[in-house]
């Protein structure tokens, strides 16, 4: 009963705007544009942490050995504004710490920023041809219907059932489950290693696709740790203690891995995409210092932003490493 009236009346008018908008698009109202290379869009409909950029990074080792591939983003969270091509040595206050962790991985590959979407995909269509994409991959783009992909690839975490959330700003959902219809598949991401059939069965009648959708599930695959900065010390890394500082959407499944290694000292949270400051650098060094024994761990996404924290003192930046993930395929069939 409660759900039901939150949906029904509380959050009214932000359903209404949402179903008004994706009317004028599926009228052709307003246009979605077609381009003449395959594109595909990877997205989700609630605000943050359903693992999009390792899902991105598994299609960019999966498609780069046959296509010329390019990754388009927003780069939310940049000072910047306009077209940019990611460098390597960057900043994330310049392109976005996601795309920035794309390109240090992937050097080989176009990463690129565009708060205009059309406008970056027609800049990478004008590059010269030994250097223009075969196949585009849009980050966070599955509500950016200006663009007609050729494949809509919609992420859900394991953690946060979507038929158990609200719209924004009660909940997390940034649009309609019903438009889940547009997904040509569907990713369960965040899944226990463990998970069999029986538990990809309920979760596929739990979403409520249409018949013939496809359904994957993926779990995290973490691997050693990598340090932050040039001058950490390793021997760090063998302390019965960590410090867990993290600020992306939801560090839970990072907390519950680390649990298995460390015992967690405490926890240093900021919003997702924080952006750190000099600031930050006093309240972080001042939080370790009463841990010094203690390794600090922190994400891949947040040690873009932090690499660039250059007022951090060498002694906090010595304990200082994060933990590369992969998104990995579960296959059907095991127990």
């Amino acid at each position: 009963m409660k759900k039901l009236i939150i949906d029904k009346i509380l959050l009214l008018p932000y359903y209404f705007i949402l179903k008004f908008r994706h009317f004028l698009y599926d009228h052709s109202i307003l246009k979605s544009r077609e381009y003449p290379i395959p594109i595909i869009s990877v997205g989700n409909i609630t605000v943050g942490g359903t693992g999009k950029t390792p899902y991105v990074e598994y299609l960019v080792r999966s498609l780069s050995d046959k296509e010329r591939v390019a990754v388009l983003s927003r780069g939310y969270g940049r000072k910047t504004k306009g077209w940019r091509e990611v460098a390597i040595d960057d900043t994330a206050l310049q392109v976005g710490d996601e795309p920035l962790q794309i390109k240090r991985k992937f050097p080989q590959i176009i990463v690129c920023v565009d708060e205009k979407r059309r406008r970056g995909v027609e800049t990478l269509l004008n590059y010269p041809e030994e250097k223009r994409p075969t196949l585009i991959i849009l980050d966070d783009a599955f509500q950016h219907r200006r663009i007609k992909p050729s494949k809509n690839i919609v992420l859900i975490d394991s953690s946060r059932p979507i038929d158990e959330d609200y719209l924004l700003p009660i909940g997390r959902l940034r649009d309609l489950p019903e438009q889940l219809i547009r997904a040509d598949l569907v990713v369960v991401t965040k899944c226990p290693p463990e998970m069999d059939s029986a538990d990809m069965f309920l979760w596929e009648q739990k979403i409520g696709l249409p018949a013939g959708t496809e359904v994957q599930f993926t779990t995290l695959k973490y691997s050693d740790a990598v340090p932050v900065f040039p001058v950490a010390d390793k021997r760090y890394l063998y302390s019965k203690y960590a410090i867990l500082l993290t600020a992306i959407a939801n560090p839970s499944h990072l907390r519950y891995y680390l649990l298995s290694f460390y015992k967690i000292a405490s926890t240093l949270e900021f919003r997702d995409h924080h952006n750190f400051t000099g600031r930050d650098a006093k309240k972080i060094t001042g939080w370790a210092n009463k841990e010094k024994k203690a390794l600090i761990i922190t994400t891949e996404k947040d040690a873009q932003r932090l690499s660039a924290l250059t007022s951090l003192p060498d002694e906090i930046k010595s304990r200082m490493f994060y933990l590369p993930i992969e998104a990995v395929h579960l296959e059907r069939g095991q127990q």
